[in-house]
């Protein structure tokens, strides 16, 4: 390949604005920080950024006039193509300031950056699919005149799809009235295809809920490290990479612990701050995984200046899609990166059951959260010795699926078994137990 047919990288200017009185999860350095880290995921390269701290949100441009012709001057200065808000742009804001910034200059906000870096990740069809709904549910409200141009970039499926086509007006309609109407037309399929795809999960958590085998979810803030920790644990391939989003679609591994016991351990997407609310509807079956969950495993970077605000970015949002009360470990990753190995003081620790500290990178600490998960699994276990008929075999091979046998003697009319079971399935064998006296 020929030096000039490299794809052009785009020079993105970055924007953040802080309002007075409001409480925000990062300071603002911080989020735009981090915003400059979105937009290298997505392929960009930053020249330049600029903030602002206002009393309120101006209706028209979102910022002041003074630092908006400030904006537009540094873009012509430095060249740059692109102007990305750090906050989600309302309709209107954005079609004022694409009047000011003309059709050359792309604008973004955190929100569209976000969905663009998802659709670059998703690699299955389901995390395609949950893409390509954010995607049209956030450009709906926003349809312009450049819908057609939009179109082509949602999920790669609108293009030669008739949006736009001549064919689709009804009398007496504007070109934007047939856009929105294949859009909405569009949003109702994914929905329903969505849908089957919840239905399958959960029929599918429903059967492995029959087997009794504890399910651990790993969630974190995005580049915690979830996946590294999941291939640690489980001597997977999981891709694994130094950047946001990395892995959108849950992954599923069995382990075993030390005593033994067979669990499942489930990777899932990372959660930032401003997550769009499209996304998170979008990935409902994907979280739904989080929900039946025996036990989370909330995964930071201890190594991050902003770790604290990680840890109540991912809480809110766990609140945010109704996460039962299940235990929960708080698994301080990245030990590598820092000196020294304690667990950082900060508030609402005792919300969790156990902290551990590890790096999934060299294997430091595993073997602790190792014996911390069974401890958790332990509080919520039963010894109970049970005696089986020969012709219940069914019911033995159960007990090794569910539980740990400690020790297992055929006599003459069944089998003894002490297990060690989840308390929940308990009363299935107490008609078989064994009383001490016996």
């Amino acid at each position: 390949m020929h030096q000039n047919e490299f794809p052009k990288i785009e020079r993105a200017y970055l924007v953040g604005v802080q309002i007075r009185g409001t409480d925000a999860a990062l300071e603002l350095g911080d989020s735009l920080d981090e915003l400059a880290l979105l937009a290298e995921t997505a392929g960009m390269e930053v020249v330049g950024q600029t903030s602002q701290t206002l009393n309120s949100i101006v209706p028209g441009t979102f910022i002041g006039t003074g630092k908006l012709e400030e904006i537009h001057q540094a873009v012509k200065d430095l060249e740059a193509e692109a102007v990305i808000f750090d906050d989600e742009l309302s309709p209107r804001h954005q079609r004022e300031l694409s009047k000011v910034f003309g059709d050359d200059i792309k604008l973004l906000d955190r929100s569209a950056l976000i969905l663009d870096i998802f659709a670059q990740h998703a690699k299955t069809k389901e995390g395609s699919l949950q893409v390509e709904l954010a995607q049209y549910e956030y450009r709906l409200p926003r349809l312009t005149r450049q819908w057609t141009h939009l179109a082509r970039q949602a999920g790669g499926s609108a293009a030669g799809s008739g949006v736009g086509g001549v064919g689709l007006r009804g009398p007496g309609e504007t070109q934007l009235e047939v856009d929105r109407r294949e859009i909405s037309r569009k949003i109702d399929r994914i929905k329903r295809d969505l849908e089957r795809v919840r239905v399958h999960r959960r029929q599918h958590r429903q059967q492995r809920k029959k087997t009794g085998v504890p399910v651990i979810s790993l969630v974190g803030y995005t580049n915690a490290g979830k996946s590294t920790l999941l291939n640690r644990l489980t001597n997977a391939s999981v891709y694994a990479r130094d950047q946001l989003f990395a892995t959108l679609d849950p992954t599923t591994r069995r382990m075993e612990l030390p005593s033994g016991r067979q669990v499942l351990l489930t990777d899932t997407v990372g959660f930032i701050q401003k997550l769009p609310t499209t996304l998170i509807a979008a990935f409902r079956a994907t979280l739904e995984e989080i929900t039946e969950a025996s036990l989370l495993l909330h995964v930071v970077d201890i190594s991050h200046p902003s770790v604290a605000a990680h840890i109540e970015v991912v809480e809110d949002t766990l609140a945010e899609i109704d996460v039962p009360p299940v235990p929960r470990i708080l698994v301080w990753n990245k030990s590598d990166l820092v000196e020294g190995s304690g667990i950082p003081q900060f508030e609402d620790s005792n919300m969790y059951a156990s902290q551990v500290v590890v790096s999934a990178v060299t294997g430091e600490g595993i073997d602790d959260l190792l014996h911390a998960i069974e401890r958790v699994f332990a509080r919520n276990l039963t010894r109970m010795t049970v005696h089986i008929p020969f012709e219940r075999g069914d019911l033995v091979a159960r007990l090794y699926d569910i539980g740990r046998v400690l020790n297992q003697e055929s006599v003459i009319d069944g089998t003894i078994l002490d297990v060690e079971i989840p308390t929940a399935h308990e009363a299935h064998f107490v008609k078989f137990q064994v009383q001490a006296s016996e």
